[in-house]
């Protein structure tokens, strides 16, 4: 039987008191909600077989087509406990998980050696959310990510530098080309953005078929940026 979410995130929350694991109730030690044990069972990508960039990956490659950001930095596939946690975080009002997802994607980002191009990077930004869609909710769960992402690695974020100007229908279930019609002119840079940008780091919680990143990159690309790497929690799996 499932707990009401209310029941649900009370009792998540007593267990990050407890320093105990989200997932199996045992003590934490690196991080919070998660033991040594179910931290070595997450179903991590292997960033070193695709060099550190997943469009290296033929099949994720083909699955994202017409793509203009220039790197896919994910942490994993779309699958348990990520899907669980995402849902969680997103709709539900799990806070913390925000630190647990930004701490996981550093350490990947430092053990792929990515630590030493952050000298080269010159802006992190997060996907933003509507504004009526984030007076319902409360926040924006990509900014939480990286808020904590850039200040770990010492990086500048403007949170404020994307606007959502589009209010746009539920994206569930629809195809890509549906996602790209919905997404067309949804966005825009704000014209305090940081001159002279020449590498980017876009943050997002969930890459599906890459049509919100794309907009958002031709974007920052027509402003004068070369370089966009994509940063997310996770992706859903093409079917290969």
């Amino acid at each position: 039987m499932e707990w009401p979410a209310k029941i649900q995130c009370f009792y998540s929350k007593l267990l990050l008191l407890l320093g105990q694991c989200d997932l199996c109730g045992n003590s934490t030690d690196k991080y919070p909600l998660l033991c040594s044990a179910c931290l070595a069972e997450l179903p991590l990508f292997k960033q070193e077989v695709v060099q550190n960039d997943l469009l290296n990956w033929p099949a994720i490659n083909r699955a994202l087509p017409n793509i203009t950001f220039d790197q896919l930095f994910c942490l994993s596939p779309y699958l348990p406990p990520f899907s669980h946690w995402l849902v969680d975080f997103k709709y539900h009002g799990r806070f913390e998980l925000a630190n647990i997802f930004a701490d996981l994607l550093i350490e990947q980002w430092q053990k792929s050696h990515l630590f030493s191009t952050t000298s080269n990077i010159d802006l992190v930004l997060s996907v933003p959310l509507h504004i009526n869609k984030w007076q319902q909710r409360g926040y924006n769960q990509a900014h939480l990510i990286a808020k904590r992402f850039a200040k770990k690695l010492h990086l500048p974020y403007q949170a404020s530098a994307l606007k959502r100007i589009k209010k746009n229908s539920s994206q569930v279930g629809q195809t890509g080309a549906q996602r790209r019609k919905n997404l067309a002119n949804t966005f825009e840079l704000n014209s305090a953005l940081t001159k002279n940008l020449k590498q980017v780091i876009l943050i997002d919680d969930v890459v599906t078929t890459g049509s919100t990143a794309n907009e958002i990159s031709k974007l920052l690309k027509k402003s004068g940026v070369e370089n966009v790497i994509l940063v997310t929690v996770c992706l859903t799996l093409p079917s290969i």
